[in-house]
């Protein structure tokens, strides 16, 4: 069965996009959490990092595991990191959401205090990001959703090109 990865920068709504999938009774992960990643040390010189010094990445052996998992119906995950290209061969199908950095931004100002993106240095870094990431991503994707529609609308759009 098919393996989808729905990928993006914060704030274009994966999350919001796995949350729904679940609802509707598909198979779906968000990889996002520290049951599928962690921070690792980082060079701190390396600026693609979403903080000095810190990497948060997949859980390599957990990630290779789910996606290598014989399964009966397709498997949505979502998330971004920098080693995700070597999960690549494993997935089947690779969609980016993506939005204005305007609506990123408003989105990852009003998350909780707690919540990636909520202070304004994690904006800055993330408008950096979404300029030196997202084209990466763009590069890999099979197809891109742009999120300013209802997050059902979204799904529906990826249930369509899945």
């Amino acid at each position: 069965m098919k393996r989808v990865l729905i990928t993006g920068m914060s704030g274009t709504g994966k999350t919001a996009v796995i949350r729904e999938l679940v609802a509707r009774g598909h198979d779906a992960r968000d990889l996002d959490t520290p049951e599928w990643s962690e921070w690792v040390d980082a060079d701190p010189a390396d600026t693609l990092t979403p903080g000095e010094g810190k990497d948060w990445v997949w859980r390599e052996d957990r990630v290779r595991a789910l996606l290598s998992a014989p399964r009966d119906r397709p498997l949505f995950i979502s998330g971004t990191c920098e080693t995700m290209g070597g999960f690549l061969p494993l997935i089947d199908v690779v969609i980016l959401l993506s939005a204005p950095v305007a609506t990123l931004l408003e989105r990852l100002a009003a998350r909780g205090p707690d919540g990636y993106g909520h202070s304004a240095e994690d904006r800055r870094k993330v408008v950096e990001l979404v300029a030196t990431i997202e084209p990466l991503l763009r590069q890999s994707a099979d197809h891109e959703i742009d999120t300013r529609r209802p997050v059902a609308a979204t799904v529906d759009e990826i249930l369509r090109l899945t």
